[in-house]
């Protein structure tokens, strides 16, 4: 197994490995290089949905995919509840997992709950020929970017996470419109977080849309996260993923956020999804 960092601010590609037979050295080498990393390219793989759930959940206890509002009863019997599908396929008319293809912002995955995912693994089954390439950005980068004034307030800061809007910005499954940022669901997060491994300060954002930061009236709160997010995914604090089928990428949510372009409604994508939880 090879290690190879990307000519880029994060990421690195694992090569010369099969993850469906991993031993327990070689994961804790590939478990160093995503910490080190951020993000770490593993191409060539040949995972079935029980075998990336059992190479995810190495990497923790692992969340529920989101299958939208389904009782605890109608989600026993979903083959691989921890297993999401991200597609524009439609099988009779209904779709077979989220997102479309449509562009999705800059975000960092559930940052709307208390505790968000730490990795999240995107395994690529089909890809479309043009667009749906997958972008990621250092939030360390984008921290260090900041003005001394700038920085300083972002210490003493929490940021709300909108919960009723997606990555696309569609209103999810039980939750309606509202008109402003303020009456949003979701959880305040402080504005830097300290990676409870690394020990490296990040910002942590979440997603434009409906933030809101706590005690500020609106007219400051927009113009406090617009002249924060001036300083987010910069080019040279970015790497982007161009898919090829069997490939898996894997994140760490707690210190990239990342975004998907467009692509051609015409052409398939089908991704398959894993997100772990936090280690108590």
């Amino acid at each position: 197994m090879q290690i190879v960092p990307f000519d880029a601010n994060l990421g690195a590609d694992v090569t010369e490995i099969s993850l469906a037979d991993i031993d327990d050295s070689d994961f804790n080498l590939i478990y160093d290089a995503w910490l080190q990393h951020s993000v770490l390219r593993i191409r060539d793989q040949h995972l079935d949905d029980n075998q990336l759930k059992d190479f995810s959940k190495r990497f923790g206890p692992l969340e529920y995919a989101p299958h939208g509002n389904v009782t605890e009863e109608e989600r026993s019997k979903i083959p691989n509840p921890y297993v999401a599908t991200i597609s524009n396929v439609t099988v009779n008319g209904r779709p077979i997992g989220g997102l479309s293809n449509l562009e999705t912002s800059w975000h960092t995955d559930m940052s709307y709950i208390e505790d968000p995912p730490t990795a999240s693994l995107l395994y690529a089954v089909e890809v479309p020929g043009d667009g749906g390439e997958t972008s990621f950005c250092s939030m360390t980068a984008a921290l260090e970017q900041l003005p001394d004034d700038l920085r300083q307030l972002c210490t003493s800061i929490r940021i709300k996470h909108d919960a009723a809007h997606d990555s696309i910005g569609k209103i999810r499954n039980g939750h309606t419109e509202f008109s402003s940022p303020k009456d949003a669901p979701g959880v305040y997060h402080p504005a830097i977080r300290r990676h409870p491994e690394t020990h490296k300060d990040a910002l942590y954002l979440g997603r434009r849309q409906n933030a809101y930061v706590e005690g500020m009236s609106l007219s400051n709160s927009e113009a406090t996260l617009d002249s924060i997010w001036e300083h987010v995914a910069l080019p040279a604090h970015c790497w982007t993923q161009q898919w090829r089928v069997n490939d898996l990428v894997i994140w760490d949510n707690r210190i990239v956020m990342h975004q998907r372009a467009a692509f051609p409604n015409s052409q398939r994508r089908l991704m398959r999804r894993t997100q772990v939880k936090p280690r108590n």
